[in-house]
């Protein structure tokens, strides 16, 4: 066949009742039909005739001099409609559509020719970032059918400089050296727009329609220095398959960080831009992809930006990842895993004061609450969750593991809250890592909101926590819920007990941890905290070169 045969697109999936059909009249003009999949094709060539007819009648009555000369354009012939297979032989009419229509068949109508394309890769979205900084990651958000970014072609251009400075008549656009999904632009790049052209594919050989995209703004100077750029020289490689390298980071929710209350009285200290989120998200995009981490628990994760932001960006660094929100409000947690280390066997999320109410596990806890209204309305007014999956090795299958992410009760007077919270944290863990699966290995990230010498600590710590202990009345006696605590896990804070991970204005102590099993792994590296004289730098956290008001903790921890 000539090679300039017209396309004829079919979209055809199971799930949905009708197969959709695209392509174009020897007119011009488009036809776009949907038609059931179990009906007979002679029905749906039939259509297509009538159609065919119809445009071509179009056409006649635009013609007034045809009009005039009394000819019968108007009465267009119905053309000869048919469908042949690759193999050349006609495809029967009664042949339902959805086996009738197949990649590489042929549809004749009249004289014109047209190639089916079955299910063509084709996007569905492609967006670039709002903001570009020179230095750092632009990382497209690429969604597609039948296909799979990793498989798409890029193709990153940028601006022409305008001649003799000025204004460029009609828009020029450079090849850039880049054809990766990711782009870092540098220096020589500040002031100009980028443009993507991203072709989808399927890995097979299969390639759809290009789609391209461009910056809405320039490439504009990033901040120099970040906090996080001395830890990058820990992390330049993956660690081997014996070890798997952690994070947990509270990442500042945009939620929090752009209120009035923010920008005035918890970090008057940080200029406003870099309290925007679009200036955050290229900051923390770098920041996590330099990790080449195994595992990433985040606190704190708007919605938008797990969605558009960071999962597409740790997709394109080989993690895959899993969003919690809290109820009632627009944030959340996200946990990563790396693709070719593991593979997700189950995921076991809970909010604490739903399953507290629902899950015969906590029936003992919620009945000594009961006996502590006050503290039983607050537990249960609480959004907070646990995100917890279970993750086995792609190299070894024997190994598997326990990831738990939580983000405790934020209040410096609700330690007696934190306590109950982190008691059905751990029934809840003991259920997953000792009855589905048991004695699998223990990782527990997350912003506890509790420093070393609290009760939750020592709780997770040493198993155990009794009934006299200060935290039972951290805000007062009318509030005051004494019971004994106990669970079966020997953990320990991989990072150790550093003098802080929170830093702002009127606070600063150490609240974020990584708890590991001391049975079944061992640290094999700590990465060094920012220094002091970097989180001050600019007074305080978050600030031009570091994008929370918490700080990562990262190790690499090995089975035993």
């Amino acid at each position: 066949p000539p090679a300039a045969m017209e396309r004829a697109v079919v979209r055809c999936v199971p799930s949905e009742p009708k197969l959709s059909l695209r392509f174009v009249l020897p007119d011009g003009s488009a036809r776009h039909m949907q038609r059931d999949q179990a009906e007979p094709l002679g029905r749906a060539l039939a259509r297509i005739a009538t159609n065919a007819a119809k445009g071509h009648a179009k056409a006649g009555k635009k013609s007034k001099k045809a009009r005039a000369e009394g000819g019968a354009e108007g009465e267009a012939a119905v053309p000869a409609v048919r469908l042949f297979s690759r193999d050349g032989a006609a495809v029967a009419e009664e042949v339902p559509n959805a086996a009738a229509w197949q990649d590489g068949a042929v549809l004749h109508i009249g004289d014109a020719r047209y190639r089916v394309e079955r299910n063509p890769p084709a996007l569905t979205e492609l967006r670039l970032p709002r903001s570009l900084l020179a230095g750092f990651p632009v990382c497209p958000k690429v969604s597609a059918e039948f296909a799979a970014p990793q498989h798409c072609l890029f193709r990153w251009f940028r601006e022409q400089r305008p001649a003799g400075g000025g204004d460029a008549a009609g828009e020029a656009w450079v090849e850039t050296a880049e054809a990766e999904r990711v782009f870092t632009p540098s220096n020589a790049l500040v002031g100009l727009r980028l443009k993507l052209r991203c072709t989808p594919g399927d890995g097979e050989q299969r390639y759809g329609p290009a789609r391209e995209v461009e910056s809405s703004g320039p490439v504009e100077a990033g901040p120099g220095a970040c906090t996080f750029d001395a830890r990058h020289l820990y992390t330049k490689k993956v660690c081997g398959h014996g070890s798997v390298r952690a994070v947990s980071y509270n990442i500042l929710a945009d939620t929090y960080a752009q209120t009035e209350f923010s920008r005035t009285v918890l970090y008057p200290y940080c200029a406003p831009y870099a309290l925007e989120i679009d200036y955050r998200q290229n900051l923390l995009k770098k920041e996590l992809a330099g990790y080449s981490a195994d595992l990433i628990c985040l606190q704190e994760v708007d919605k938008s930006v797990f969605v558009d932001s960071l999962a597409p960006a740790l997709d394109a660094f080989g993690l895959e990842g899993l969003f919690r929100i809290k109820e009632k409000q627009h944030e959340g947690l996200a946990t990563f895993y790396r693709r070719d280390k593991f593979s997700l066997l189950s995921q076991h999320d809970i909010a604490f004061s739903e399953a507290l109410l629902s899950e015969p596990l906590h029936k003992e806890l919620c009945e000594q609450l009961a006996k502590y209204p006050l503290v039983q309305e607050k537990v249960l007014q609480r959004s907070s969750v646990l995100q917890v999956l279970v993750l086995q090795s792609t190299t070894d299958p024997h190994r598997k593991l326990c990831v738990a992410n939580t983000h405790l009760y934020w209040h410096p007077k609700g330690g007696n809250i934190r306590l109950i919270q982190i008691a059905v944290a751990m029934s809840h863990i003991k259920h997953v890592a000792c009855d589905l699966y048991p004695n699998i290995p223990v990782i527990f990230c997350g912003d506890f909101n509790s420093t070393p010498s609290s009760g939750t600590y020592s709780f997770i710590s040493s198993g155990s926590i009794a009934e006299d202990h200060e935290d039972w009345v951290s805000n007062g006696e009318e509030e005051r819920c004494s019971m004994s605590l106990s669970h079966p896990f020997k953990l320990l804070s991989a990072c150790g007990e550093p003098a802080y991970t929170n830093y702002v204005g009127g606070f600063h102590g150490c609240l974020d941890y990584i708890f590991i099993d001391k049975n079944a792994l061992e640290v094999e590296q700590v990465i060094p905290l920012p220094s002091h004289e970097e989180v001050t730098t600019h007074q305080a956290l978050p600030s031009v070169s570091h994008p929370s008001d918490h700080i990562a903790l990262i190790c690499d921890l090995k089975w035993k």
